[in-house]
């Protein structure tokens, strides 16, 4: 682990969590989920109390390292000498689910082609395949407002969220959360994949749609699965190692 640029008043897990949150950067690019300059995935520090870290706003996901992360409090006010800015619209729904969600250490928002198309489609996400069936009664809906830059609009998304940890904006896009940054990780990869799916499946005619019984027994021997370092993190230990091949700039 590279720390050659770690400033000295930075804890260990601050720097930690900015190695972290760098690599998922890369591999949501090397996944081909970059947006130009925008979306953003935000990650709490451990140990400080209202303190986050998120990418920097004029930088492409293949840009952000470890020592360029913004860190920032609830407000989405700078806490450190950063010269870069942060894009309001981007931190506003993170903010509001970061205040008030303590388990939501981790969020990862996109504009995917898959993501937005099954967002912008009426009835959404539906279980016709093996990564769908696992999101089955597990996925919020919210209605487009417009860009995410007013405060209003969190109540709202909060009221649509419920006690749920996944959504889909419509006619926007993807959200997850995680307890872990890998749990948000493997989140995002499985409903891209079912969003994918739909959408060249739809292409070859109806559908068939998995019975809520299946369904059912679907997600329970899922969830029954052992994951060795919780859910996501042997994943996304495998898609670091792929971004390491070509380029580990962002450990700095």
């Amino acid at each position: 682990m590279a720390t050659a640029l770690k400033n000295s008043q930075m804890t260990e897990a601050e720097w930690e969590a900015r190695q972290q949150l760098a690599a998922c950067y890369r591999v949501f690019d090397m996944l081909g989920w970059s947006e130009m300059i925008y979306n953003h995935i935000t990650l709490k520090i451990p140990g400080e109390e209202g303190a986050f870290l998120i990418n920097p706003f004029g930088l492409h996901f293949s840009e952000v390292k470890a020592s360029n992360l913004v860190k920032i409090d609830i407000d989405g006010n700078k806490l450190d000498d950063s010269p870069y800015p942060v894009n309001r619209a981007g931190f506003v729904q993170h903010a509001l689910f970061h205040r008030h969600l303590p388990d939501a250490h981790c969020i990862a928002h996109t504009h995917t082609t898959a993501g937005m198309a099954v967002a912008s489609v009426e009835g959404g996400l539906r279980p016709t395949n093996f990564y769908a069936c696992s999101f089955a009664g597990q996925i919020a809906y919210h209605d487009f407002e417009g860009v995410t830059v007013r405060d209003e609009e969190g109540e709202r998304l909060l009221e649509h969220l419920g006690d749920k940890r996944v959504m889909l904006l419509k006619n926007h896009g993807i959200l997850v959360m995680g307890r872990t940054l890998p749990e948000a990780f493997i989140k995002h990869w499985s409903l891209q994949r079912a969003c994918e799916i739909q959408i060249a499946t739809a292409s070859m005619g109806e559908p068939l749609v998995v019975s809520d019984e299946v369904v059912a027994v679907h997600q329970r021997d899922l969830h029954m699965a052992q994951v060795p370092g919780g859910p996501g993190a042997a994943d996304f230990a495998a898609m670091v190692r792929l971004v390491d091949r070509t380029d580990k700039s962002w450990r700095e």
